[in-house]
């Protein structure tokens, strides 16, 4: 075993001569200070010895962290994969919804078609009616007081009833104009974008102060009603159609139109 720090024992080179050789004592002194030497090493290797079961144990306790450690990484691994598996799961659960909320919309959709076609019916049957009823007065000659069956009844709130071809849904064009800036386009179209029933709005067309506004309806509505109540501006009828408006701003009804 090598010796820790700088050798104890004195260099042959070290020593006086004497007369007959070395001198006796120096020679004694270095015999003495190996021996001790020796005998210090000798105890440091009985304690080192002392200590290899520690040792040992130290070994045996490091194998078995390290068999812990490699555990702890196979269980997070596996916790790994299944937290990967759960969210493979999630996001397949969340597609499943978006597709029954997709279907539910369109059933929504078909529900409200279908209802607004059978109230449009009744609308059209209730025209019918009128008309027949006018017709059949007419001939029979009967007048009552109080009541002209030309214009349909009044409701409750002292407002006509709206006939059918007034109520407008889905995809509708609207033309306006002259307009005399860009300012009163977005005015209007901010008007008609209040609408309660109004999903979608934009302006198609802007040229020569005339602009055709698309516009998505989701429901019946009396389409010039709500433009009138909510416009700033000041417009006559001069179109309608199924989808189709045609409005002019500051221009006098002509005579059907006042007659209307």
């Amino acid at each position: 075993m090598a010796s820790e720090g700088p050798p104890t024992v004195l260099s042959m080179g070290s020593f006086r001569r004497s007369l007959l050789g070395y001198r006796r004592a120096e020679v004694d002194a270095a015999l003495a200070s190996r021996d001790t030497e020796l005998e210090a090493r000798g105890e440091r290797i009985v304690r080192l010895e002392g200590e290899l079961p520690r040792i040992g144990e130290l070994e045996v306790e490091l194998s078995g962290l390290s068999n812990m450690v490699v555990e702890r990484e196979r269980e997070n691994r596996g916790l790994r994969d299944a937290l990967a598996a759960a969210n493979e799961r999630h996001d397949r659960s969340l597609a499943s919804l978006e597709a029954v909320s997709e279907r539910l919309d369109e059933l929504h959709a078909q529900a409200r078609g279908q209802a607004t076609r059978i109230r449009m019916k009744a609308l059209r049957e209730a025209v019918e009616v009128s008309r027949r009823v006018q017709e059949l007065a007419n001939r029979v000659g009967v007048e009552q007081e109080g009541l002209s069956i030309a214009e349909p009844a009044a409701n409750g709130n002292g407002h006509r009833e709206i006939g059918a071809e007034e109520l407008f849904e889905g995809l509708v064009k609207v033309e306006i104009g002259p307009l005399g800036d860009f300012s009163q386009l977005v005015g209007f179209e901010d008007a008609a974008g209040r609408i309660g029933a109004t999903r979608e709005i934009s302006v198609e067309k802007f040229s020569e102060g005339r602009a055709t506004l698309s516009m998505r309806l989701c429901e019946p509505v009396a389409l010039l009603r709500e433009l009138e109540q909510r416009s700033p501006l000041e417009f006559t009828v001069r179109e309608t159609a199924g989808d189709r408006l045609i409005l002019d701003v500051g221009a006098e009804p002509g005579a059907e139109q006042q007659a209307a």
